[in-house]
């Protein structure tokens, strides 16, 4: 039965019960975009919703998604968790979205899970996380451990580099990226050499240094997120440490962050991601050039801002295959979608909501673009739970919503 022939408050409460919110009857259908346009983390997050903004103009100018229109409602998370949380919920309750796409830190995406669970929504996350979570009302884009920190950790070893520090923002990610890899380091015979934290934008890196310099590692492995990065590297230059003479891995710099900080602090420093700019096909370099043509002739993209962007689309081609918004049966037909050209290369959704993709090692190069100098054997299978830090953990698919 069709919600306009019924009572407003009755349509309000089948919506919820059905955990769908139907298109609006003026030919349109809103979304809700959910990324940091201030505080610490606005420097990688307004990137990212100018990307998630771009896929969503561009579906309305082919015709929008089963004949509607798409209205982004857009918020600001500022940064912090509670704030993510408090509006995902206007988001989902006063504004009707029928799906949301945002967050970054894990401390954002943990705060949004009890939200979008009992008001029964759909997020799209589009970043690297520490995995150990796998929820029904999440679609993970953004790569797993052993899509991007193991990857990295891999390299390190082949390079021969046996000493290896970890420094981290002092959050879930960070923690839980740092336990994995501990557990690794430790399985192959390397030697920690250190590891440090501070606070989500902390500035003061001084003792870190320090620390640094006393224990002489291979390798950095960098989990800082942020501007936190921007004084982390000025401090090691200021202290002779930099990227040629110490390398450093890092996992939440990308092409904004280098271009924003500047080439020539970051410069020969190393990253790993499931995407950069400089990948080959026209799929890419048409993404390339959209995002240009509609942000500036010297705008960069990133993994991130990738992930994003390939998120509204699948959430698109799922609608469509689904023939409804109603977010369940959106997760459902995503799945069922199988391998899609992208940006990113081929990829899918796999049984966990998690997604199949390939690994990548880049360089930064003085102009600010990175050099890809390492490429997994193929698309990466994601792993949610390493089989080293939760043995017995499995993510397997999910019909509860």
């Amino acid at each position: 039965m069709a919600l306009k022939h019924i009572g407003l408050a009755a349509a309000l409460l089948a919506s919820t019960m059905l955990g769908t919110v139907p298109a609006r009857a003026d030919g349109t259908v809103k979304v809700g975009v959910l990324q940091s346009l201030s505080g610490t983390m606005a420097i990688s997050e307004v990137p990212l919703e100018d990307a998630e903004l771009l896929a969503i103009s561009q579906l309305n100018a082919k015709g929008g998604v089963l004949g509607k229109q798409i209205v982004p409602v857009e918020e600001d998370g500022a940064s912090d968790p509670s704030t993510f949380a408090q509006k995902a919920t206007k988001l989902l309750q006063e504004d009707k979205v029928v799906t949301v796409f945002g967050g970054w830190t894990s401390s954002s995406r943990k705060a949004m899970l009890p939200v979008f669970q009992r008001l029964h929504g759909l997020l799209w996350y589009p970043v690297q996380f520490e995995g150990n979570e796998c929820s029904p009302n999440i679609m993970y884009s953004g790569a797993q451990p052993n899509q991007q920190a193991l990857p990295a950790l891999t390299w390190a070893e082949q390079k021969g580099y046996k000493k290896i520090f970890l420094i981290g923002s002092d959050y879930v990610y960070p923690r839980t990226a740092n336990l994995i890899l501990k557990k690794h380091i430790a399985h192959d015979g390397l030697t920690l050499s250190g590891e440090e934290y501070v606070p989500l934008g902390g500035t003061d890196f001084s003792s870190i240094v320090a620390e640094i310099q006393k224990a002489g590692p291979d390798i950095i492995i960098n989990t800082l997120n942020g501007d936190s990065n921007v004084s982390f590297f000025k401090q090691m230059a200021a202290a002779g440490l930099t990227p040629d003479k110490l390398p450093v891995m890092s996992f939440s710099i990308a092409e904004p962050e280098a271009k924003a900080m500047g080439p020539s602090l970051l410069a020969g420093s190393y990253t790993s991601w499931n995407y950069y700019q400089s990948l080959p096909g026209q799929t890419n370099a048409d993404f390339v050039a959209a995002y240009k043509a509609k942000y500036g002739a010297d705008s960069v993209v990133d993994d991130p801002m990738v992930h994003g962007y390939v998120d509204v689309e699948e959430w698109a081609a799922a609608v469509t295959k689904a023939g409804t918004f109603d977010p369940k049966a959106v997760r459902n037909a995503a799945v069922a979608l199988g391998f899609e050209d992208s940006p990113l290369g081929s990829v899918k959704f796999a049984p966990n909501l998690s997604m199949v993709q390939t690994g990548y090692i880049g360089e930064l190069q003085p102009d600010g673009q990175f050099k890809i100098i390492w490429t997994s054997p193929g698309p990466i299978t994601p792993q949610p739970y390493d089989a080293l830090t939760f043995p017995g953990k499995s993510c397997v698919a999910h019909t509860a919503f």
